[in-house]
């Protein structure tokens, strides 16, 4: 066992409340002791919902472990469907009920409610809260499509010319990365194409709206980690072609608008014409020294480190050194985005890897998820988040999707103020010793007459960001000494690449023997360095 601060994903049973809290009409029954008690934290306090989830907990404790825990679920199952009379029962365990075996879905069931009942084995040692959740979407879609699906070897009838193609939205879930407005935003552009979304799931579907699936021409797979085991369980059943293509992304968004515009029979030069985003010209009207070119890291889930890695490659002219994914199931799509671009694909769920590999790498930009923030933020390196797991201020009340064309302006903005507000330190620091803009000064929006008390202490730049790379030892930094109008002129240097000018003259100053590194050292070595 292996103890951890953080961690990307939450056992499977958190999948599975994820599903039971994006739909309506759905209720979790959960065998669970206290201590696995904390879906109310995380949908109304991260997310922000306005209702409590939909589980119930047996809440079983140490003493219960002696009598039948078995008999306390079918009462907990019993007293749940009369209290909120669900459309349908969800039941599973939690990871430390599952150790006591007592078979969830067959008690459920003994108790003969009116309901249909679903019963999940997640197996919480072997798998993880992205899988829980797929796996739950995939049997909660046998269970109420299943019954409606065609005979074996039946053709499909092909679509009524007259009617316009109807398709399905997989994948969208609570605790998902702005999945609610990408919805909205998908669902904008396909009506432009002229295709009607039929059923979104499991985000606001209830149980009967997935028994509906096959009636729509295709599926659209908007996160595969969620959405793709059902896709394709419904692409042998139903013989629904599938959208694999997510619009995250300019580039991205015209493939999608091209293949679902195939797939449906229309033409895609209306949407494409359409097309709203400023993230082209914004991205081309940006000075390239401060975007093209800038190294970044790229860290989350697959669906969003790939798209994230496209965008930053042919969308910024970003060159990106790094790419990785805690999504095991999907590493092989993440390594060949990695081949794409010449680097080695990181695939792990330790999170002191992915801060081992920034340390490495030395970015300029980290592109992650909360952890990769706080990680960025130690090493003072720009960072966005672009994936979960996320924090309560990754869900804000604006809309900000990530997909299509209005989510690629979003983009835009996420990808580059990190490094915007860094140029602003950079022209703070530069100007420092100004007699408007040193730290004894008062706040310039008051015209400097606001008072500043005489204790207030004059603020050195920080050089946090100034990290040794891997592998120096720190003797070799005490043999090499600063001179103070160096030091001075090397805090002029944009902070986010201080700590390399700062590496690069102290290699040249020990390659030619210099004790002393001066403004002149400082100077040599950039022009050494620069050819």
């Amino acid at each position: 066992m292996e103890l951890t601060l953080w961690t990307y994903e939450g056992p499977p049973h958190v999948g599975a409340m994820r599903v039971a809290n994006s739909m309506d009409g759905l209720h979790y029954v959960l065998h669970a002791p206290q201590g696995d008690t904390y879906a109310d934290l995380l949908f109304t306090m991260i997310e922000r919902n306005q209702k409590r989830p939909p589980v119930t907990y047996t809440t079983f404790q140490a003493r219960d472990l002696g009598s039948d825990t078995a008999e306390l679920f079918k009462t907990s199952a019993r007293e749940a469907y009369e209290r909120f009379q669900p459309d349908a029962l969800l039941v599973g365990a939690s990871c430390t009920a599952e150790l006591i075996q007592d078979d969830p879905g067959g008690l459920a069931k003994a108790i003969g409610l009116p309901v249909p009942v679903v019963p999940v084995e997640l197996p919480a040692y072997q798998r993880k809260e992205n899988w829980g959740a797929a796996e739950t979407l995939y049997q909660l879609v046998r269970a109420f499509a299943g019954p409606h699906a065609p005979a074996p070897g039946t053709p499909r009838e092909p679509r009524d010319p007259s009617r316009r193609a109807r398709c399905n939205l997989l994948g969208p879930s609570s605790l998902g990365f702005r999945n609610r407005d990408d919805v909205q935003e998908v669902t904008k552009l396909l009506d432009r194409l002229g295709v009607d979304v039929h059923v979104v799931a499991p985000l606001a579907a209830r149980p009967g709206d997935l028994a509906r699936l096959g009636e729509a021409d295709f599926n659209i797979v908007l996160y595969p980690e969620i959405g793709d085991i059902a896709a394709r369980w419904l692409e042998r059943t139903f013989k629904q072609p599938t959208v694999r293509t997510v619009p995250i992304g300019v580039g991205a968004t015209c493939d999608f608008i091209k293949e679902v515009a195939e797939l449906a029979g229309v033409d895609p030069k209306p949407a494409l014409d359409d097309a709203e985003s400023r993230l082209p010209w914004y991205s081309r009207s940006v000075d390239s020294t401060y975007l093209t070119g800038k190294r970044v890291f790229i860290f989350g889930d697959a669906t969003h480190a790939v798209a994230a890695a496209r965008i930053a490659a042919e969308e910024f002219a970003f060159e990106v050194v790094g790419i990785g994914t805690y999504s095991r199931e999907f590493a092989r799509e993440v390594r060949a985005a990695a081949e794409t671009y010449g680097v080695d694909a990181l695939i792990t769920d330790d999170y002191l890897e992915v801060e081992e590999r920034v340390e490495q790498l030395q970015p300029e930009l980290v592109l992650g998820t909360q952890m990769e923030r706080h990680i960025a933020k130690r090493h003072g390196i720009p960072c966005a988040v672009i994936s979960a797991p996320i924090h309560v201020q990754d869900f804000p009340a604006r809309y900000s999707p990530q997909m299509g064309f209005e989510g690629a302006n979003v983009i835009f903005d996420t990808f580059v103020h990190p490094l915007v507000m860094g140029l602003e330190e950079h022209l703070l620091g530069m100007f420092r010793e100004d007699f408007e803009f040193h730290d004894a000064a008062g706040p310039s929006h008051l015209g400097g007459h606001a008072r500043v008390p005489d204790s207030a202490p004059i603020i050195v730049p920080s050089t946090v960001n100034e990290a040794e790379p891997a592998g120096t030892e720190p003797a070799e930094a005490d043999v090499l000494a600063w001179a103070p109008d160096a030091e001075t002129e090397l805090q002029r240097i944009p902070f986010f690449v201080r700590g390399k000018a700062r590496r690069n003259t102290e290699r040249f100053a020990q390659d030619n023997g210099v004790a002393m590194i001066t403004v002149e050292t400082l100077y040599d070595a950039k022009a050494h360095f620069g050819r």
